[in-house]
């Protein structure tokens, strides 16, 4: 067993020894340091990690103990090893000073054993107390850190797990989900450095991009006949389309528990108004302008641009910069003016995620 250390600095001889002496009958739970100057204290200091405290005395020769306190502040040990400073000084300088570094204790001399003793007993006591209070406090945020971690990664799994089962029964390819949120992570970015009215912040981007592949989950309710139909809709079926937007709502309300949490409302806002347009032409409720949440603006362009690049039972996929051009141009309906000036700063960002799709053929 690696025992404690205990290291005694004084430059007199018998006041080590009386030190030391006090010690005695502790012996087998320390060992007992001696150094007769600072320079000494500090070879002792880095030749040994498991000091449990240090007795310095103040006025010696070639390093005096407020060199050591230096030492030990610059660096970072005296949160960790606690010092009791004996000075034969009766000036309060001297132990404003000394208090100033952070050491644990003052005594002056000539100091009684038995009183440096108790102290001596009670402050390893207390340092020790914080250490394992420390050491536990951070052993249990790992432990929460690596719950939170595991939670995550089963949500994430969840969510894209009901996302799929969307894709499975459309004809969209079973990447549009995961496109979906590459893009409406990055414009979120743009957004959050250029415009920060909006108040964005990266956890509200994860949050909001991890909410954007739930945005179609209410497809779940349309019938085949109408989600896979290879033609033009008429008027009455794509009235039926439309209302995937309020039956995911329906899905989330009834699925979804804590429903006062930000994520339940990105969800919710995405999946309710990812319809929407800027002019108030889009579906269910017409918003104009800001009354759309941005979480909703976002993902709404994103969701055009990659149904434009991607193919479709009902059409060819359309190349980027004429997708890219459509939106700006306002035929996929009107969007943020604010959303399209980082769609523009995205475009390049945006081509690059569908070519490496391609090269790498995700399906």
């Amino acid at each position: 067993m690696n025992r404690q250390q205990i290291l005694i600095v004084d430059d007199e001889e018998v006041n080590r020894e009386i030190l030391n002496e006090m010690f005695r009958d502790a012996r087998e739970e320390y060992v007992l340091l001696e150094a007769a100057n600072g320079q000494d204290a500090i070879l002792q200091i880095e030749s040994h990690n498991n000091i449990a405290l240090i007795l310095l005395d103040v006025v010696m020769p070639v390093m005096d103990g407020f060199s050591v306190l230096d030492y030990m502040h610059k660096n970072n040990l005296l949160q960790t090893i606690p010092v009791i400073l004996i000075t034969s000084e009766d000036e309060l300088d001297t132990d404003d000073q000394a208090y100033s570094y952070g050491v644990a204790d003052v005594i002056h001399k000539p100091f009684y054993p038995h009183i440096v003793k108790r102290r001596s007993k009670n402050i390893i006591e207390l340092y020790q107390s914080r250490f394992n209070m420390e050491r536990r406090l951070q052993e249990q945020e790992a432990e929460i850190r690596a719950q939170v971690k595991e939670i995550r990664e089963t949500n994430e799994f969840m969510i894209d797990a009901l996302s799929s089962v969307v894709e499975f029964r459309s004809a969209e390819t079973g990447e549009h989900t995961r496109r979906i949120k590459y893009f409406t992570r990055i414009l979120l970015k743009y957004m959050m450095k250029y415009f920060p009215k909006y108040g964005l912040t990266s956890s509200k981007i994860d949050m909001i991009a991890r909410a954007s592949v739930l945005h179609d989950i209410g497809k779940i309710g349309i019938p085949d006949a109408i989600l896979l139909k290879p033609d033009k809709l008429t008027e009455e079926e794509f009235e039926v389309i439309k209302t995937h937007t309020t039956i995911g709502c329906s899905i989330l309300e009834r699925s979804y528990k804590n429903q006062a949490s930000e994520f339940y409302r990105y969800c919710y806002e995405i999946c309710r108004h990812h319809h929407e347009r800027w002019d108030g032409n889009g579906y269910p409720d017409h918003l104009e302008g800001d009354a759309i949440p941005i979480s909703a603006q976002i993902v709404a362009v994103a969701d055009v641009y990659d149904a434009l690049v991607s193919p479709r039972v009902y059409k060819k996929p359309y190349v980027n910069d004429t997708a890219y051009d459509m939106i700006l141009n306002g035929e996929c309906g009107q969007f943020s003016p604010d959303v399209l000036e980082c769609f523009e700063l995205a475009k390049e960002d945006f081509f690059n995620i569908v070519e490496v799709i391609k090269m790498f053929e995700f399906k």
